[in-house]
Protein backbone atom coordinates (compact mmCIF):
# COMPACT_ATOMS: atom_id res chain seq x y z
CA UNK A 1 0.00 0.00 0.00
CA UNK A 2 1.32 3.66 -0.71
CA UNK A 3 1.94 6.10 1.21
CA UNK A 4 0.59 9.84 0.10
CA UNK A 5 3.32 12.50 0.22
CA UNK A 6 0.45 15.52 1.68
CA UNK A 7 0.15 16.97 -1.73
CA UNK A 8 -1.43 15.72 -5.20
CA UNK A 9 1.71 16.28 -7.14
CA UNK A 10 4.78 16.06 -5.86
CA UNK A 11 6.29 15.76 -9.63
CA UNK A 12 9.73 15.13 -9.16
CA UNK A 13 12.54 13.04 -10.83
CA UNK A 14 12.91 9.33 -9.19
CA UNK A 15 13.80 6.37 -10.05
CA UNK A 16 11.71 3.20 -10.06
CA UNK A 17 10.87 -0.34 -11.95
CA UNK A 18 6.60 1.52 -13.63
CA UNK A 19 3.80 -0.65 -12.48
CA UNK A 20 5.16 -1.73 -9.30
CA UNK A 21 2.04 -3.80 -7.30
CA UNK A 22 0.46 -1.67 -4.59
CA UNK A 23 1.72 1.48 -6.37
CA UNK A 24 -0.21 5.19 -6.28
CA UNK A 25 -1.37 7.16 -9.37
CA UNK A 26 -2.08 10.49 -9.88
CA UNK A 27 -3.25 12.20 -12.82
CA UNK A 28 -2.71 15.82 -13.52
CA UNK A 29 -2.67 18.83 -16.26
CA UNK A 30 0.42 20.33 -17.12
CA UNK A 31 0.30 24.55 -17.30
CA UNK A 32 1.85 25.20 -21.01
CA UNK A 33 4.73 27.82 -20.76
CA UNK A 34 5.20 31.09 -20.47
CA UNK A 35 2.48 30.76 -18.10
CA UNK A 36 4.39 27.69 -15.87
CA UNK A 37 6.94 29.54 -15.09
CA UNK A 38 5.13 32.81 -13.98
CA UNK A 39 2.96 30.99 -12.22
CA UNK A 40 6.02 29.37 -10.37
CA UNK A 41 7.83 32.39 -9.80
CA UNK A 42 4.13 33.74 -7.91
CA UNK A 43 3.97 30.94 -6.00
CA UNK A 44 7.92 31.47 -4.92
CA UNK A 45 7.41 34.88 -4.07
CA UNK A 46 4.65 33.81 -1.38
CA UNK A 47 7.20 31.75 0.65
CA UNK A 48 6.02 28.03 -0.61
CA UNK A 49 8.74 25.90 -0.77
CA UNK A 50 7.27 23.68 -3.51
CA UNK A 51 7.36 25.88 -5.73
CA UNK A 52 10.76 24.99 -6.58
CA UNK A 53 9.40 20.62 -7.39
CA UNK A 54 5.78 21.59 -8.23
CA UNK A 55 5.10 22.41 -11.46
CA UNK A 56 1.61 24.27 -12.35
CA UNK A 57 -1.02 22.00 -12.79
CA UNK A 58 -4.10 21.22 -12.61
CA UNK A 59 -4.95 17.38 -10.34
CA UNK A 60 -7.81 15.75 -12.02
CA UNK A 61 -6.40 12.26 -9.69
CA UNK A 62 -4.93 12.47 -6.64
CA UNK A 63 -2.80 9.91 -5.13
CA UNK A 64 -4.66 6.80 -5.39
CA UNK A 65 -4.24 2.96 -4.91
CA UNK A 66 -3.56 1.04 -8.17
CA UNK A 67 -3.26 -2.84 -7.76
CA UNK A 68 -3.63 -3.99 -10.90
CA UNK A 69 -0.98 -1.46 -13.54
CA UNK A 70 -2.34 -2.68 -16.52
CA UNK A 71 -6.20 -2.46 -15.99
CA UNK A 72 -5.36 0.86 -14.61
CA UNK A 73 -3.35 2.08 -17.85
CA UNK A 74 -6.05 0.79 -20.32
CA UNK A 75 -8.84 2.81 -18.18
CA UNK A 76 -6.54 6.04 -18.29
CA UNK A 77 -5.96 5.75 -22.52
CA UNK A 78 -9.43 4.69 -22.77
CA UNK A 79 -10.75 7.77 -21.14
CA UNK A 80 -8.02 9.87 -22.89
CA UNK A 81 -9.30 8.70 -26.33
CA UNK A 82 -12.71 9.47 -25.88
CA UNK A 83 -11.73 13.20 -24.41
CA UNK A 84 -11.94 16.19 -26.85
CA UNK A 85 -9.51 19.25 -26.03
CA UNK A 86 -10.94 22.13 -23.98
CA UNK A 87 -9.70 25.38 -23.42
CA UNK A 88 -9.40 26.24 -19.61
CA UNK A 89 -9.43 30.11 -18.58
CA UNK A 90 -8.29 31.09 -14.96
CA UNK A 91 -9.31 34.04 -13.21
CA UNK A 92 -8.58 35.47 -9.73
CA UNK A 93 -8.73 33.85 -6.47
CA UNK A 94 -10.07 31.32 -4.60
CA UNK A 95 -9.14 29.60 -0.46
CA UNK A 96 -9.91 26.33 0.97
CA UNK A 97 -8.96 28.14 4.07
CA UNK A 98 -9.87 27.28 7.18
CA UNK A 99 -10.17 23.61 5.78
CA UNK A 100 -6.70 23.50 3.96
CA UNK A 101 -4.08 26.07 3.67
CA UNK A 102 -4.59 26.62 0.23
CA UNK A 103 -4.80 29.84 -1.77
CA UNK A 104 -5.54 28.66 -5.79
CA UNK A 105 -6.36 30.66 -9.27
CA UNK A 106 -10.43 29.58 -10.32
CA UNK A 107 -11.14 28.30 -13.79
CA UNK A 108 -14.08 30.27 -15.33
CA UNK A 109 -13.77 27.57 -18.48
CA UNK A 110 -12.78 24.06 -18.51
CA UNK A 111 -14.30 23.27 -14.90
CA UNK A 112 -17.07 21.25 -15.68
CA UNK A 113 -14.81 19.42 -18.58
CA UNK A 114 -12.15 18.29 -15.66
CA UNK A 115 -14.80 17.62 -12.81
CA UNK A 116 -16.26 15.58 -16.35
CA UNK A 117 -12.77 13.80 -16.45
CA UNK A 118 -12.15 13.12 -13.22
CA UNK A 119 -15.56 11.41 -12.73
CA UNK A 120 -15.21 9.19 -15.49
CA UNK A 121 -11.14 8.47 -14.50
CA UNK A 122 -12.12 7.65 -10.69
CA UNK A 123 -13.71 4.78 -11.53
CA UNK A 124 -13.05 0.94 -12.22
CA UNK A 125 -9.64 0.48 -10.97
CA UNK A 126 -9.39 3.94 -9.21
CA UNK A 127 -12.86 4.38 -7.83
CA UNK A 128 -12.42 5.39 -4.05
CA UNK A 129 -13.90 7.55 -1.66
CA UNK A 130 -12.74 11.21 -1.61
CA UNK A 131 -12.07 13.10 1.62
CA UNK A 132 -13.45 16.36 0.06
CA UNK A 133 -15.02 17.11 -3.52
CA UNK A 134 -13.28 17.20 -6.03
CA UNK A 135 -12.63 20.84 -6.76
CA UNK A 136 -10.30 21.57 -10.13
CA UNK A 137 -8.05 24.14 -9.50
CA UNK A 138 -4.49 25.62 -10.03
CA UNK A 139 -2.34 26.31 -6.68
CA UNK A 140 -0.35 29.44 -6.13
CA UNK A 141 0.01 29.27 -2.42
CA UNK A 142 -0.02 26.40 -0.32
CA UNK A 143 0.60 25.52 3.68
CA UNK A 144 2.50 29.00 4.13
CA UNK A 145 1.83 31.68 6.45
CA UNK A 146 -1.48 33.77 6.95
CA UNK A 147 0.63 36.39 5.42
CA UNK A 148 1.97 34.47 2.20
CA UNK A 149 -1.89 33.25 1.73
CA UNK A 150 -3.19 37.03 2.42
CA UNK A 151 -0.41 38.46 -0.72
CA UNK A 152 -1.71 35.52 -2.68
CA UNK A 153 -5.77 36.42 -2.68
CA UNK A 154 -4.64 40.15 -3.25
CA UNK A 155 -2.08 39.53 -5.46
CA UNK A 156 -3.38 37.70 -7.96
CA UNK A 157 -7.10 38.86 -7.47
CA UNK A 158 -7.05 40.35 -11.07
CA UNK A 159 -5.25 37.72 -12.41
CA UNK A 160 -6.51 36.45 -15.83
CA UNK A 161 -4.62 33.60 -18.40
CA UNK A 162 -6.30 31.18 -21.00
CA UNK A 163 -4.88 28.37 -22.56
CA UNK A 164 -5.66 24.88 -24.37
CA UNK A 165 -5.80 21.90 -22.70
CA UNK A 166 -4.93 18.57 -25.17
CA UNK A 167 -3.52 15.88 -22.73
CA UNK A 168 -3.44 15.06 -19.51
CA UNK A 169 -0.20 13.31 -17.81
CA UNK A 170 -0.14 9.71 -15.78
CA UNK A 171 1.82 9.82 -12.39
CA UNK A 172 3.38 6.73 -10.42
CA UNK A 173 4.15 7.76 -6.96
CA UNK A 174 7.37 5.86 -6.27
CA UNK A 175 9.22 4.66 -3.61
CA UNK A 176 11.10 7.77 -2.64
CA UNK A 177 8.14 9.37 -2.41
CA UNK A 178 8.53 11.55 -5.48
CA UNK A 179 5.97 11.38 -8.60
CA UNK A 180 7.43 10.35 -12.14
CA UNK A 181 5.46 10.39 -15.20
CA UNK A 182 4.69 7.26 -16.40
CA UNK A 183 2.59 8.52 -19.81
CA UNK A 184 1.65 11.68 -21.27
CA UNK A 185 -2.11 10.90 -23.02
CA UNK A 186 -3.29 12.67 -25.36
CA UNK A 187 -6.96 13.28 -25.98
CA UNK A 188 -8.55 11.41 -29.30
CA UNK A 189 -5.33 9.63 -30.16
CA UNK A 190 -5.04 5.50 -29.37
CA UNK A 191 -2.06 5.03 -27.28
CA UNK A 192 -1.00 1.81 -27.24
CA UNK A 193 2.79 1.78 -25.94
CA UNK A 194 3.72 3.33 -22.26
CA UNK A 195 5.87 6.57 -23.13
CA UNK A 196 7.82 6.90 -19.88
CA UNK A 197 9.53 10.41 -18.77
CA UNK A 198 11.29 11.73 -15.70
CA UNK A 199 11.05 15.56 -15.00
Amino acid sequence: MCVSTGHPSRLATALSQPGLSGSCVGITISIPEPLASSLKAWRASFGDPMAAVVPPHITLITTTPAHDWAATIEHVRAVAQEQRPFEVRLRSTGSFRPASPVVFLKLVQGFDECVELHSRLQKGPLERDLEFPFHPHVTVAHDVSDAGMDAAVEELNGFEAAFDVGSMGLYEHVPSGLWKLREELHFGEDADRPQTTSY
